[in-house]
């Protein structure tokens, strides 16, 4: 769905959202107490690594920080600089940079998946979890890069 322009185009409009939900009540949720702890952990090491406050994005994202991006087709918003989600079958990071420059990173950290901007782990069990904290510092690092914090 989107919204049609005084062009008669379509726009496409971004449904994930910053919003006031509750943090602490998405993990909460989570039903498995194993997959609630690794959210846990990674939330702390996230607010750790950002100095920022945690934010719901949406109705299941957590998210640090934000900058305004800005496409040349003038598409344009704001988005959250890291964060994570319970999805049904992993945790998922993400990483607004991309893992182009990660790859030696990512073989130390152990057995994960990954699509452009995100990081799916099946359980923190099977991670090195100062990698994964390094990995973390990664992400901030190169968003910062590409969008200097303010």
């Amino acid at each position: 769905m989107g919204l049609k322009s005084t062009s008669g185009e379509r726009k496409a409009t971004v449904k994930t959202l910053e919003n006031d939900a509750s943090v602490a009540r998405y993990i909460a949720s989570i039903g498995d107490l194993r997959r609630q702890a690794e959210c846990k952990l990674v939330l702390r090491m996230m607010r750790e690594i950002s100095g920022e406050p945690p934010r719901m994005w949406g109705t299941s994202i957590v998210g640090f920080g934000r900058y305004h991006y800005k496409y040349a087709s003038g598409r344009e918003g704001d988005w959250m600089r890291i964060g994570f989600s319970s999805r049904k079958k992993t945790l998922t990071l993400y990483s607004m940079g991309g893992f182009k420059k990660m790859k030696p990173i990512l073989k130390r950290l152990g057995p994960t998946k990954h699509s452009v901007s995100c990081l799916y782990i099946d359980s923190l069990d099977d991670l090195d979890t100062e990698v994964l904290r390094e990995l973390l510092q990664l992400f901030w690092d190169e968003m910062a890069a590409y969008y200097p914090l303010d």
